[in-house]
């Protein structure tokens, strides 16, 4: 197969923990010829979405860990599958690029995650589809909302609708300080909308990240324990990650989850669950795949490119 990758720049990879990197490198050594564009590469020419893709050789070498031949212009419908691994921020050339996908679909490309799946689940709002698996939450950018929400349950957190790695990120105890300086920041004095929720307890144990491919879930979750002083268990922002089994409840929100959104055109998502609770779901571009893989031994890479053959075979 041609295999195609939207990426951020490959040289910011970071290959040791990177699950883009981990996705090449499985489907490089099954034989597949990998390729990799950034989105500014695309362009719709005529009705068609092309690409400028450079063929991507995985050296083994540590630094310079990839030779790239010559871009060339191509149709995205030359490749076998798209695999879509932009990093957010998710802001309108975000966009802007699922719809150019999604031209490209309708011209026969195949692209994972489905570019109009991505579009319509935000990472932190599609929890509430899911509700009996959540914690109390508010989304508003309301400030009297916000601060009713924060005085019925005392110990509340904080977030944007459009972060990752825990950015923007704030907890409120019961003493309500900054509240009012926190809630302006993240609003911008009420003209955007942020999600509240329950302080969750169990954090302390880890912000557990649960991937789930093609509709079923890796056994293993990566808990992000947050370090000394920190509420934030992302691993961006520090956490440390411990690889365990799944949980009973851990399980059940997977298998629960897992079908519908595989339905949806989702390939991959990595639910991020806190105790017993989901706090968000991730589609597009999760990861954590090294990490269980180098704990426990499960190769969470081999599983994505088994489903990615079945789906790109299936659509074919």
């Amino acid at each position: 197969m041609k295999i195609a990758f939207l990426a951020d720049p490959l040289d910011s990879f970071k290959i040791y923990k990177d699950s883009t990197y981990a996705m090449m490198a499985e489907a490089a050594a099954r034989g597949h010829e990998v390729y990799a564009f950034q989105q500014h590469h695309m362009a719709l020419t005529n009705g068609v979405v092309t690409a400028y893709a450079a063929r991507i050789i995985l050296t083994g070498a540590a630094d310079e860990w990839y030779r790239a031949e010559e871009s060339q212009e191509m149709r995205l419908t030359e490749f076998d599958a798209i695999v879509q691994r932009k990093d957010p921020p998710f802001d309108m050339e975000y966009v802007y690029g699922t719809y150019l996908l999604q031209l490209a679909e309708n011209q026969g490309a195949r692209v994972f995650n489905k570019p109009s799946a991505i579009r319509d689940h935000n990472e932190k709002l599609s929890i509430a589809q899911f509700s009996q698996f959540t914690a109390s939450t508010l989304v508003t950018s309301d400030e009297t909302r916000l601060r009713a929400f924060h005085a019925e349950h005392g110990d509340v957190i904080l977030k944007p609708l459009d972060g990752m790695g825990g950015a923007g990120v704030f907890r409120v105890k019961a003493d309500g300080l900054n509240l009012g300086s926190i809630i302006e920041t993240l609003t911008a004095n009420g003209s955007r909308t942020i999600m509240a929720q329950r302080y969750i307890p169990e954090i302390v144990k880890g912000d557990k990240r649960i991937l789930v491919i093609g509709g079923k879930p890796v056994p293993y979750s990566l808990a992000r324990i947050p370090q000394a002083g920190e509420v934030r268990g992302n691993l961006a922002a520090g956490g440390t990650g411990v690889a365990q089994p799944l949980s009973a409840r851990d399980r059940e929100i997977a298998e629960t989850l897992g079908p519908v959104l595989a339905a949806r055109g989702l390939l991959l998502v990595g639910l991020d669950v806190i105790g017993d609770c989901l706090t968000e779901v991730n589609v597009t571009s999760p990861t954590c795949f090294q990490e269980i893989t180098q704990q426990s031994g499960f190769q969470v890479a081999a599983m994505f490119i088994d489903a990615l053959e079945a789906a790109a075979g299936q659509q074919g």
